[in-house]
């Protein structure tokens, strides 16, 4: 596409037009005298006084939570798992490793979310108590499933039950949601 001589003339004048009043207003700042930073303070939030108060609908965040872990550690790890797709040899065993290793970060975010949002509701922060230590456990999952340790599938299936025992015996029963694979992707990355 061919420009007019006169068109390109002109842009280029005025670029040349801004650069050097921008310049000359640039030096004539460095110049100047400079004023002192002055700093503001924001006034404190109030704090709640209650566990309740620290988070409201504690329990159904909790079910949100845990239901979404569930529902990925049964579609992307527990089921593979029986279908035999994590043994050496199996058709698109790498994918599959792969989608568990997601499903179970995936997991332990949202399992570590729903002690969280537990904390604000009394009679689940004590039924969830005993978990937490097989919820930090999870941590070991993808290096176990690469090694072929069945009992890492095992463990995370029993942690995803007891988690679910724990909600029902507080009046927030819990109930497997999958999650969509992008869901999975940007909440294992969380």
């Amino acid at each position: 596409m061919r420009v007019p001589i006169r068109r390109l003339v002109v842009a280029l004048t005025l670029c040349c037009a801004l650069l050097v009043g921008t310049s000359s207003a640039w030096a004539a700042d460095q110049n100047a005298a400079r004023p002192e930073p002055t700093v503001t303070m924001a006034a404190p939030e109030p704090t709640p006084t209650t566990p309740q108060e620290r988070q409201k609908f504690a329990k159904t965040r909790f079910v949100a939570n845990a239901a979404l872990a569930a529902g990925a550690v049964y579609q992307w790890i527990w089921k593979p798992y029986k279908e035999g797709r994590f043994k050496k040899g199996a058709k698109h065993r790498r994918v599959t490793l792969v989608k568990a290793g997601l499903a179970g970060a995936f997991a332990y975010n949202r399992l570590k979310a729903a002690v969280r949002n537990a904390k604000g509701d009394p009679a689940l922060s004590k039924a969830v108590a005993p978990v937490t230590k097989g919820i930090d456990d999870l941590k070991q999952l993808p290096s176990k499933l690469r090694k072929g340790d069945d009992s890492a599938v095992k463990d995370i299936n029993d942690t995803i039950n007891e988690v679910k025992k724990a909600g029902k015996s507080a009046g927030a029963e819990v109930k497997d949601k999958v999650p969509s694979t992008s869901e999975l992707y940007r909440g294992a990355k969380s």
